[in-house]
C-alpha cells in the first residue's frame, strides 16, 4: 500500500538519539540555529577553528625575541670546572695556578644564573612563509565550519519535513479508517437488511484492519524521525508543533559557487601549501640571529663575578638530504592542492546543475500529484455514490481509496522533495538555507 512508501521515506531520516524540548511551535529556522549550537559535532568544529587559531598566533610569533633564564647551584672537584668557576667568581688568586692546586684542586662551590635574549634576523623567509600559512589555514578552518554548519541545516531540513510527512500520513490514515468505519456501518446495515452479502462487510473488516496496521508502523516512523530531528539540534527528541508549512515557499535568488564555504577552504588550504613550500625552501638557506646575555656567578653573596655577551651568528647547512626531501614532498603537496581546489571547483559546478534539475522535477512531479489527487478524489465520489445505489461492487470503492491513498502519497513525496532539492540547490550555490544565516 502507500503508506509503505512513506514509510520508507521517513524511515531514511529516523536516528537512535534523544532530545527534550518545550511544547511550542517549532520552526525549521529554529531548529537549525539550535543544531548550530547545541550539536556536538558542530561544537568540535569549532573547537577546530580554535586550535588553528592558536596555531597561527604560534606562527606569528615566531619573528619575536626569545629570553630564556636559567638558574644553576653546582660543586665539584673536576679540575678544569673548577677552574672557571673561580674564575667566572672572579676570585683566581696566584696560588691557583699552583700545578698542584691545578691538578689536584679542593671541591668548590657556586649558584647563579644567566638570561638570553635571541632573536632572528634572517632566515630565508621561512619564518614569514609559516606566519602566512598559519592564517591561511585558520582562515580555510573558519570557511570549513561555515560550510559545515550548511550542511547540517540541509540535513535539519530533510529531518524537519520528513518528519511532517509522516504526521501528515498519520492524519491521513486516521481519515481512511474513519471511512472505513462509516462504510463498515453503513454495509453492516444492508447485511442485517438482506440487501448485500456478508463477505462484502468482512473483506471492510481486513481493510480496516489494514489500515490498523498502517497507522501503527506511521506512529513508529514519526517517533523515529523525530528522534531523528533530536539528534541532529543536538539534545533530545523533539517535542511540539512543527510550525513551518510543508508547502513550497518562493525560492531565494542563488548566487555563484565561489561563495561556498568548502571551495573558500580549498583556495585557503592551497594558499598555505604555497607557504608551507616556502618555508621548506628556506630552511636550505643560510639564516642570522642576534643574541644577547648576561650571567652571574657566585661564591657567597659578596663573592661573585659578572659577565656580558652580545654576537651575531650565520648558521647554514649547506647539505641536509632530510631537509631536501621535505622541500620536495612540500612542493608536491603544493601541488596536490592546486588540483584538489580545482576538483572541488568543478564538483561544486556540477552540484549547482543536479540541484537545479532536480528542482524543475520535484516542481513537475508536484504539479502532477495536484492533478492526480483531484481525479482520485472525484472518482471515488463517483463509486462511492453507485455504490450506495447497488450500482457498482464494494471492490470498485475500495479500489478508489486506494487511489486516494497512492495520490496522497504522491504529493507528501513531491512537497518533501521540493523543499529538500531547495535546499540542496542553496546548500550547492553557496546560498543560506530556509534563509537562515550562520
Amino acid at each position: 500500500m502507500s503508506i509503505k512508501r512513506i514509510s520508507t521515506l521517513v524511515g531514511l531520516l529516523a536516528a537512535g538519539a534523544t532530545f527534550g524540548m518545550a511544547q511550542e511551535p517549532l520552526t525549521v529556522a529554529q531548529l537549525i540555529r539550535k543544531a548550530w549550537t547545541d550539536q556536538a559535532g558542530l561544537r568540535a568544529g569549532q573547537a577546530m577553528v580554535e586550535t588553528r587559531q592558536a596555531e597561527a598566533e604560534g606562527f606569528r610569533d615566531l619573528r619575536l625575541p626569545s629570553l630564556t633564564l636559567n638558574a644553576y647551584g653546582i660543586r665539584t672537584n673536576e679540575p678544569m670546572m673548577a677552574f672557571g668557576i673561580k674564575l667566572n667568581q672572579a676570585r683566581i688568586g696566584a696560588a691557583d695556578f699552583n700545578p698542584l692546586t691545578l691538578n689536584h684542586p679542593d671541591a668548590v662551590g657556586a649558584y647563579g644564573g644567566s638570561a638570553v635574549v635571541q632573536q632572528p634576523l634572517y632566515t630565508g623567509g621561512r619564518l614569514t612563509a609559516a606566519k602566512r600559512a598559519g592564517e591561511y589555514m585558520a582562515q580555510a578552518e573558519l570557511a570549513s565550519q561555515e560550510r559545515r554548519k550548511q550542511e547540517t541545516a540541509q540535513l535539519v531540513v530533510e529531518a524537519y519535513f520528513g518528519t511532517q510527512v509522516a504526521e501528515q500520513a498519520l492524519k491521513w490514515v486516521d481519515d481512511t479508517r474513519a471511512w472505513i468505519q462509516g462504510m463498515e456501518d453503513f454495509v453492516g446495515a444492508r447485511v442485517g437488511q438482506g440487501l448485500m452479502l456478508e463477505s462484502e462487510l468482512q473483506r471492510l473488516k481486513a481493510f480496516h484492519a489494514q489500515a490498523d496496521a498502517q497507522k501503527a508502523e506511521v506512529i513508529k516512523q514519526v517517533r523515529s524521525a523525530r528522534s531523528g530531528l533530536g539528534l541532529l539540534t543536538g539534545t533530545g527528541p523533539v517535542e511540539g508543533q512543527l510550525a513551518t508549512s510543508l508547502e513550497p515557499t518562493a525560492p531565494t535568488a542563488t548566487q555563484g559557487a565561489p561563495l561556498r564555504g568548502d571551495l573558500v577552504a580549498a583556495d585557503l588550504q592551497a594558499k598555505a601549501a604555497g607557504e608551507g613550500a616556502k618555508a621548506a625552501r628556506g630552511s636550505l638557506l643560510p639564516e642570522v640571529g642576534l643574541e644577547l646575555g648576561a650571567g652571574t656567578l657566585h661564591h657567597s653573596w659578596s663573592e661573585k663575578g659578572n659577565w656580558t655577551w652580545a654576537g651575531v651568528g650565520v648558521k647554514w647547512k649547506v647539505f641536509s638530504a632530510p631537509d631536501a626531501a621535505k622541500a620536495k614532498a612540500a612542493r608536491a603537496q603544493e601541488r596536490a592542492a592546486i588540483e584538489m581546489r580545482n576538483f572541488k571547483q568543478q564538483q561544486a559546478e556540477h552540484e549547482v546543475r543536479v540541484a537545479r534539475e532536480s528542482v524543475i522535477a520535484a516542481q513537475a512531479k508536484h504539479a502532477a500529484a495536484k492533478e492526480a489527487l483531484a481525479a482520485a478524489e472525484e472518482s471515488k465520489r463517483l463509486r462511492e455514490a453507485r455504490h450506495r445505489e447497488g450500482l457498482a461492487p464494494l471492490i470498485e470503492v475500495l479500489d478508489a481509496e486506494a487511489a486516494i491513498q497512492g495520490a496522497r502519497t504522491l504529493i507528501l513525496q513531491s512537497l518533501f522533495d521540493l523543499r529538500v532539492s531547495r535546499a540542496g540547490l542553496d546548500l550547492a550555490t553557496g546560498n543560506s538555507i530556509e534563509g537562515v544565516n550562520p
